[in-house]
């Protein structure tokens, strides 16, 4: 494991969900590591403590690593990871600009190796339940899907405050609300127009307020993504997630953690069963079985390029045109 600065737990979940890994080495990579090697004594894992990453991957040769230093280097540390051998199971996003994400694919596609972002929320019990609904035909021939991520912003991090170190909201919020778009419509981009906005962000320098994303699909799907750190301190939750998918045959909606559908039946509201995958735990399982996780390498490389895209239109201010399918 690398750094510490995100969604790192995800590898502790889905090692009590079943995941069949050890522990070899640690690194920080630019973060103090103290939470994880605490994690790792509770599960009985004695890791040795590098203190170069680089280092430790070339003595090490990991099957796996998790990758969650700061985010201007998930790139460079997926490239030399998977130049080592390692499949990589990275936070997202796996990049912080087109350039790195152009040199991550190039060095993947020659590794032989899986890459995967820590996309966790496919896997939360609504939207899960959501997806597979979807997948049955709930709402028959999807026409048009609406996600929105909004977190409490409090105080954080300095990294925040600036773009070459955050990457920006639409690249780290958005990540979550563009992969809802891929996960359930199951195409890749055309174009994408956005905005985002840094003022009243309450002192965070370039950190972005709020944003929002309009796409169009590859299969003509119609999607937007609205993104925003204005929930009050006084709500009951830090987010509020949620998602609407509008078909030929009904509604799909997410909130609150609960699924709401709208058919020819009428409209019924489920409380969803509790998930039966995570996204590391599945993605070991395909690593050793070979069974299909619910996120692929091609859509990590998909996401990534919508949410720079996105990030550019915005700045930009104008329409941008996706170049094609990752291969």
């Amino acid at each position: 494991m690398i750094g510490c600065q995100g969604h790192w737990s995800y590898v502790f979940n889905g090692i009590r969900n079943g995941a069949q890994v050890s522990l070899a080495a640690v690194s920080g990579g630019g973060n103090d590591m103290t939470r994880v090697k605490e994690a790792a004594e509770e599960h009985h894992f004695h890791p040795a403590d590098y203190e170069d990453w680089r280092t430790m991957l070339h003595e090490v040769k990991p099957d796996l690593v998790c990758i969650d230093g700061p985010f201007e280097l998930h790139a460079v540390m997926a490239a030399e990871s998977l130049r080592c051998g390692s499949h990589v199971f990275c936070e997202k996003p796996v990049a912080l600009t087109l350039e790195q994400l152009d040199m991550l694919e190039d060095v993947w596609k020659k590794s032989g190796k899986h890459l995967r972002s820590m996309v966790g929320l496919r896997y939360d019990p609504a939207f899960l339940y959501a997806y597979r609904q979807v997948q049955a035909g709930a709402v028959g021939k999807i026409k048009f899907i609406r996600t929105q991520k909004s977190y409490k912003l409090g105080k954080r991090p300095d990294f925040y405050r600036k773009r070459g170190t955050y990457g920006g909201t639409i690249p780290w919020v958005g990540s979550h609300a563009v992969d809802w778009i891929l996960y359930y419509s199951g195409s890749t981009f055309e174009r994408v127009t956005a905005y985002h906005d840094a003022e009243d962000n309450f002192d965070h320098g370039d950190l972005e307020i709020a944003g929002h994303c309009l796409f169009r699909l590859n299969n003509g799907v119609i999607a937007d993504a609205g993104v925003d750190y204005l929930r009050p301190l006084s709500a009951p939750s830090h987010g509020d997630d949620r998602v609407r998918i509008a078909g030929t045959k009904g509604i799909i909606e997410v909130m609150k953690g609960k699924v709401h559908l709208i058919d020819s039946e009428g409209e019924k509201v489920v409380d969803p069963p509790a998930a039966d995958r995570d996204v590391f735990s599945d993605f070991t399982t395909e690593l050793v079985t070979g069974r299909p996780a619910l996120v692929s390498d091609l859509e990590t490389i998909e996401l990534t390029r919508a949410v720079l895209l996105a990030r550019e239109s915005a700045d930009k201010q104008e329409t941008l045109l996706f170049a094609g399918e990752a291969k």
